[in-house]
Order: C-alpha cells, then structure tokens, then sequence
C-alpha cells in the first residue's frame, strides 16, 4: 500500500474582503441573475453576512495535535458528491486522508470501476480539502487496516455517510471502527451518484436514437445507433433527470470566497467540464501555473449542447460545483459566454486567456467564429498542451463498451438507493 502526500492546505479565510468575484458572483447565479453583467447589482457587507453561514469552522489551535481524519471510497465517475462528502469530512478535523479503493476490491464487491485507480486517485487528490491520498485501500475496515490507520496514519477518526455500505455477506462495512468508538457521520450529498450518473449516459443514448429532432450526422460515435443499440437494448427508459436542489449556501461552501489582489496575473479558462475527470484536473493545473488566480468560465447546458452536439450528462450548477471543488481553481463564472469578448476581459481584469489541445467534438460550431479572437488581436491568448487526450466522450464509450455489465451493476446498485430513499430520515449537517 502506498501514500501520496500533499501540501497541506487549511484553506483559512482571515480578513477576508469578498469582492465581486467572490460568493456574491456564484450566489446571484444561483438565484437567477446575470453571471455575464453585473452592473447595478448591490453587493452586501458580506463581512457580516458570511459567518452565519456557518462555513466557517474552527481549526486547531497552535501546540495541539492536529486532529486527522480518515474517509474512503471507490470515487468512480467523480463528481460533486464525492466532493460534498470529502468537504464535510475535512470539517470534522484539521487533516483529511482519504483512501481510494483498489480496481480488486471494487469488482468484488461492486463491479467493474470505469476509471483506473491512477485516473481516481488524480481527481481525489486534486480536492482542495483533501491532506492526503492512500492508494489501494480496502473495501472493508479490517481489524488490521484499522490498527493501521491508528498506528502509521495517525487518524483519530474514521468518517463515513449516513447510507449504509454493506458487504456482500450484509454486514456493516465500518462495524469495528464504531465498536472502537472512532467513527462519525456526515450526511449524504443528494442528487447525484455514480450510479445515477451511468443511468443518465445509457438513457441519453437511448434519447438519441429514438428520434432527437436535432442534427445526428454530427453527433459523437457513443451517440450514434445501430442495429444491437446498447441504447435501446439496456432498459432504461428515459432521461434519468437530476434530483439536485442548488442552493446559494452550497455554491458559497465550495467557493474559496475571495477575489484576486490588484496586481494579480488572472488566467482565464473556459469549456463545459462535463463529468468532471483526471483530464480537466491536470489542464486546470496547467492553467493556475500560469498565473496567480484561475478564473474558470463554465458554459451553460444550452451553450454546451449547441456546441458539442449532445446535451451535458450533468447540468450547469452540478459541473459549476465539480469545478470549484478543485484545489487549482480560484473562481468560476457560471453561464459563461461562449465569446471571450474585449469588455469580460476588462470587467474581470484577465491578464491571460487559456485553452487546451483536447476538447470535445466541436461540429455545430458557429460558422467562422472565433470565441477567442479578442483576446488572440490583445495578445493574451496561449494554447496549453492538454497532459491527458481523455475526454467526456471518452469515458462514456468506456460504458457504452461494456454496457450490458454496467446495466447489471446498476441495477443492483438501484435497489439500495431506493431502500434509501425509502427509508431516509433527516440528517443533521451540511
């Protein structure tokens, strides 16, 4: 077993100003205003609205052990739940270790992962909450996992959400760590699993074929049918909508709540970052090295859907939390535009105006618009070499490869979600 260690980062907000690049800015998006033009909006005295919040929690004192925490999980398909659960665990200590479990473990006990455990273990790590990653990390808390986490890894608790994770026999995946009386619970992030996210890429497939009224000649090579259509022959009937209720107070949660100084260099990076993998974390990375604030434009699900041909597998306000999550991104405009024009670059004081080499199909473009020839005729436009070729496409063709296991997978896994729903009570948190 293996460990990576990370630049301990306790995210600390003293004397923070928030400006318009901050909570106000993500806030008012989540209510319906304007993220493109924000003149004439009042901005509060944040100063005195922020701590009743209650995002703010109280690290360690200085000569005191740091309380470390622990919290594991699959993190397959990766998105802001996984994230949600990772926040909340890191509030319940100053250090936050998270194991990633092992491709072995999860075909056990799950089936098969769709990502690597390398590609899983890059957008764990690349969490701005998170201390440190162990790699290949069991299923199950055994007694000498457990003994090991205490011992070698210092953890004083382990944390886990209020569903309950089962092994196949149906015991209690974490029932020694509560007998030892190390363990806490944290809330589950609604809307959103893995599960549901294989749903949503299986039935927009099935949409497709059965007769999207849009262009299909352009359409990625997962959409397209055929005779044996994974689509149409899976079961599922329909798109599987999001359940995600977007509040101001979760998007401000996320946020790192402060705007760049005046002489800061601001980088600009713009795309969809649908279903949020190890490729926009590494070309997110690229971008924050440039500069000393990333500013991340987020497309719309219209804007995303008009450009790429497919509509997004995770709505506007579920790809704006996956992004924000990341430890490399200062801010995010949510809704950007689709033109990187003279007067955003102004309002937003961008100093550089980034893009990768790999992007998703990009047939339905506008004809011979350049959505960056401002910043191109000022000069301040660089193209990044993307580290990874993956891609949103790619990753669901990894499904669609295999559709008739992850059916299976599903539709065991459906099973539990509604035995927890059905049962859901309150859970106090955040």
């Amino acid at each position: 077993m293996t460990s990576m260690d990370f630049e301990n980062h306790h995210w600390i907000w003293d004397g923070v100003y928030p400006h318009l690049f901050g909570g106000i800015m993500i806030t008012a998006a989540v209510l319906g205003l304007s993220t493109s033009y924000f003149g004439g909006i009042g901005v509060p005295s944040l100063p005195y609205f922020w701590p009743d919040l209650g995002i703010f929690h109280t690290k360690k004192k200085y000569g005191k052990k740091p309380i470390r925490v622990y919290m594991d999980g699959c993190f397959d398909l990766m998105h802001y739940g996984h994230a949600n659960a990772l926040r909340q665990a890191k509030a319940l200590g100053d250090e936050l270790v998270v194991g990633v479990v092992s491709d072995e473990e999860i075909i056990a006990n799950k089936g098969p992962p769709v990502l690597s455990m390398e590609e899983r273990v890059v957008l764990v790590s690349g969490l701005k909450w998170v201390d440190q990653v162990i790699s290949n990390a069991p299923y199950a808390i055994t007694e000498k996992f457990m003994n090991s986490l205490f011992n070698e890894h210092n953890i004083d608790y382990i944390i886990h959400g209020d569903d309950p994770c089962l092994l196949p026999d149906g015991t209690d995946a974490y029932a020694l760590a509560k007998k030892a009386g190390r363990y806490k619970q944290i809330k589950r992030t609604e809307g959103v699993s893995s599960t549901d996210i294989v749903g949503r890429i299986l039935s927009s497939m099935r949409d497709k074929e059965l007769g999207d009224s849009r262009k299909t000649e352009c359409l990625p090579e997962q959409f397209h049918g055929g005779n044996g259509d994974p689509a149409v022959e899976s079961g599922y009937n329909g798109s599987q909508a999001s359940h995600f209720l977007p509040t101001s107070r979760r998007i401000v949660q996320f946020s790192n709540g402060k705007g760049p100084g005046p002489d800061a260099r601001v980088v600009y990076i713009d795309g969809a970052f649908d279903l949020f993998h190890a490729g926009h974390v590494e070309i997110l990375k690229c971008a924050r090295q440039l500069g000393d604030f990333l500013l991340v434009g987020i497309h719309n699900d219209q804007t995303a859907s008009e450009r790429r041909g497919t509509h997004p597998i995770m709505h506007l306000h579920e790809r704006s939390l996956s992004v924000l999550a990341c430890r490399y991104v200062d801010e995010v405009i949510i809704g950007a535009p689709w033109e990187v024009t003279k007067d955003m670059i102004t309002t937003f004081n961008i100093s550089l105006v980034v893009h990768g080499t790999v992007a998703e199909s990009n047939c339905l473009s506008s004809e011979g618009v350049d959505p960056y020839a401002a910043p191109k005729r000022m000069g301040i436009f660089q193209t990044v070499e993307s580290p990874r070729n993956t891609t949103t496409g790619s990753i669901a063709k990894r499904i669609i490869a295999n559709h008739e296991t992850y059916k299976k997978r599903n539709e065991k896994k459906e099973e539990s979600e509604k035995r927890y729903y059905a049962e859901k009570k309150f859970v106090f948190g955040d």
